[in-house]
């Protein structure tokens, strides 16, 4: 067992404690960036002024009508940008176009001593467009060949041959729609500039760091002269990862050219609107199964909806690629991907980064061939496991592929399958208009970022005389409860009582250099690295103690009499990790996190609506750092995963009206979310036992993103009761959000041409 993951026998990691914010957010007692403006003297106020147009060159943009509105201090345009007009990492994202790309682009930004009087000034501001050919559909893009950045390649094996010898060949094509953040807390962003000039920005952001990269650029300053502070954020899921660094940037802008501070904060309608969002998918592909049902090959090529800029769009693509096989074994394959550009919000990070497109792919394929095979769906899945010694298409080593076996047979038992398999069969037979299905689907969900570069991590500890610990770390806090198991593994590394450890807030002139608090690993970077730094200072403090004994009150007083160091900046890097993007080989990922889910639900043939009845999930998290936080991100992703697959439907205009390109959804009123009433009658949840991972902080595993995953058996155990009201054997394609309507048209197509028309 490695020292990193080597837990002592009084460790504070382990314990069910309750988030360290809880008490704050139920009583409205915590504060979020934008409840700073109230504690800030005379901000101003910024209000965009968006384009109507999905695709269209700005002709004509005037500014002075604005000045004319009671209380407007300033228009931003380009011309005031002393640095770099962008606020991508790509370059391929003006701060301030001259070309609008998607309907809600905003081409200058208000300034006011109020919103209202900012928002009237915006609508003031005269702007004159050219309209230019928009591409809003994902199959638009396709057929017009709009693609953009690169297109990479998985293949192992020799497809053709391999399809050519099957027993048996399908082909089809599985599209999904993406996916709207709707994170509570909106983009919000406020900066201000001290008397040295230097910009300080609060912003709530995943990415501190690069949101200070793009705020100094866009002012054609040094890093060093730009802090950013996150305090927490009210959501993130990935779409506060890049999209918060333009907004900043306006802000930054607006306080350095006034002298006073600027909130930017979005409405939702705004946020909607402007933001960007997870990436729709379609995929096309064929596939090769024996005699036996074993999975031979597998051709696909997945065409993600990137929007109108790349943003995170090729590591997305990259991640579904290499989540095609989930967690099965396919010898033969050959993976297309490839980024289409639209004209609509450009798409961007959300909970499980392009894992949860392609694992569906997979999922969908299993689920509409298993009828095809006469292979009961659950059979068909468990016997294409990995099995150890087998590799996936990138050529990394599966690693304890048992544990997805283990967690399978839990839910198995658990759930009491064997019986509820006979009570389903029993009601389809007895009622004609409802029907069931029960589906169980798997996860293998790699663990680390894309880019290696990215798994990396600081920290920095201190203790001060009196014995209280502060620490600092470079990830971000999004009610995910990082910073609740950083404090326990702070409090377990020291081994000090856990009320004796204080953690600050996210700052860059604390901690530099911080990659985003995403892709599930920041437990892993974070806590590494406020290990280490733990672990300096413990060492200090031994030699100090001598072998006494010493109370650590003592111990610490001592330490500083005697001139010892008592603070440390902690370091970690994730060992092992290699990757070559163009030939899509290599080891990606530090390890691989595993789970099962088993859902039961009811469909009405009349309607297509359904309820879930019964979720069982068995989750691997390794030896669970904190299980309350670790049980809450499972029942929360799948819940998200639900959403996504069943009822958030985004919808733009895709006539060839005025209003082409619009987001049709852009509220709660038109994009359904889930609620209680969409939750499970009975939903159990179990972590997986004796799962400990060497070589992560404490054994413990990535929580984040993989449970969104396992709301697939929501969608698959849909299918199968649509496909109920066919006769045997009937393969169901099924949409995806499967809507009660999506449902309704799966059902009729099972029960044959006479009722589809």
């Amino acid at each position: 067992m490695s020292e990193l993951s080597r837990r002592p026998d009084d460790a504070v990691v382990g314990l069910a404690l309750p988030h360290e914010s809880a008490a704050l957010h139920v009583t409205g007692h915590a504060l979020y960036t934008d409840d700073l403006v109230h504690r800030t003297h005379r901000p101003l106020h910024a209000h965009p002024v968006c384009s109507p147009h999905a695709h269209a060159r700005v002709t004509r943009l005037d500014p002075a009508p604005a000045m004319e509105v009671d209380g407007v201090v300033r228009v931003l345009t380009a011309e005031d940008v002393p640095g770099l007009n962008d606020a991508g990492v790509k370059h391929d994202e003006p701060l301030f176009p001259s070309e609008v790309m998607f309907v809600g682009h905003a081409v200058c930004w208000v300034l006011g001593e109020t919103l209202e009087a900012a928002r009237l000034g915006a609508a003031a501001v005269e702007v004159d467009y050219e309209p230019l050919p928009a591409v809003v559909s994902l199959v638009e893009a396709i057929e017009a060949e709009s693609f953009q950045g690169a297109r990479p390649v998985i293949e192992r094996g020799d497809v053709d041959d391999a399809l050519f010898g099957a027993a048996h060949v399908f082909g089809g094509t599985t599209e999904m729609a993406g996916q709207e953040h709707f994170y509570l807390e909106t983009h919000a962003s406020l900066a201000l500039v001290d008397e040295a000039g230097q910009v300080f920005v609060q912003s709530s952001t995943q990415h501190p760091t690069e949101t200070q990269e793009i705020v100094a650029h866009v002012l054609g300053r040094p890093s060093h002269d730009v802090t950013v502070q996150c305090l927490r954020m009210g959501g993130g899921f990935g779409g506060k990862e890049m999209q918060p660094h333009g907004f900043a940037a306006v802000a930054a802008l607006g306080a350095t050219l006034t002298g006073r501070p600027v909130r930017l904060r979005l409405t939702r309608t705004q946020d909607m609107t402007m933001t960007g969002k997870r990436h729709g998918f379609h995929a096309t592909w064929r596939v090769g199964f024996g005699d036996d049902g074993c999975l031979l090959a597998l051709e696909a090529t997945l065409t993600s909806d990137g929007g109108w800029s790349l943003d995170l769009s090729e590591p997305v693509l990259a991640r579904a690629l290499c989540h095609l096989d989930n967690a099965y074994w396919i010898p033969h394959v050959r993976f297309h991907g490839r980024v289409a550009r639209t004209h609509k919000t450009s798409q961007t990070a959300f909970r499980g980064f392009g894992g949860p497109q392609g694992m569906l792919v997979i999922e969908d394929v299993l689920g509409r061939c298993a009828p095809l095979l006469g292979i009961d769906p659950a059979d068909l899945r468990r016997r294409n496991f990995y099995v150890e010694g087998q590799a996936t298409p990138y050529g990394q080593p599966v690693r304890h592929p048992a544990r997805v076996v283990a967690a399978w047979d839990q839910v198995v038992a658990a759930g009491d399958l064997a019986r509820r398999r006979e009570q389903v069969a029993a009601h389809n037979a007895a009622h004609p208009h409802t029907k069931r299905g029960l589906a169980l689907t798997p996860v293998k969900f790699g663990i680390s970022f894309n880019f290696t570069a990215f798994n990396q991590a600081g920290a920095l500890v201190h203790v001060y005389k009196d014995g209280s610990v502060l620490i600092n770390h470079g990830g971000t806090e999004m009610g995910q409860g990082l910073h609740t198991k950083m404090l326990q593994v702070a409090a377990t590394s020291l081994g000090v009582p856990l009320a004796r450890v204080r953690l600050a807030p996210t700052r860059t002139d604390k901690v530099p250099n911080t990659s985003a608090t995403a892709a599930s690993s920041s437990t892993d970077l974070n806590g590494g690295a406020i290990k280490h730094a733990c672990d300096q200072i413990t060492a200090r403090l031994r030699e100090v103690d001598a072998g006494r004994g010493l109370a650590w009150d003592k111990l610490v007083q001592e330490a500083y009499f005697g001139r010892v160091q008592l603070w440390a900046a902690g370091f970690y890097r994730t060992e092992g990790l290699h990757w070559d993007p163009v030939a899509m080989q290599g080891h990606p990922f530090k390890y691989f996190s595993y789970g099962v889910a088993a859902a039961e639900v009811e469909v009405d043939g009349f309607t297509g609506a359904y309820r879930t009845r019964r979720v069982d999930i068995v989750h691997d998290v390794g030896d669970s750092l904190s299980p309350l936080v670790d049980l809450g991100q499972i029942e929360g992703g799948f819940v998200q995963g639900l959403g996504w697959l069943t009822l958030e439907d985004l919808r733009w205009d895709e006539t060839d009206g005025p209003g082409r390109g619009r987001l049709t959804t852009q509220s709660a009123s038109t994009y359904k979310l889930p609620s209680i009433g969409e939750l499970p009658d009975e939903l159990h949840v179990a972590l997986l036992d004796h799962a400990h991972e060497d070589g992560a902080v404490y054994g413990s595993k990535a929580v984040g993103e993989p449970p969104l995953m396992l709301a697939l058996s929501v969608r698959e155990a849909l299918r199968q009761a649509a496909a109920a009201f066919g006769p045997p054997g009937t393969s169901v394609e099924l949409a995806s959000p499967a809507t009660p309507e999506a449902v309704f048209w799966a059902v009729q197509r099972a029960r044959g041409p006479a009722c589809t028309g």
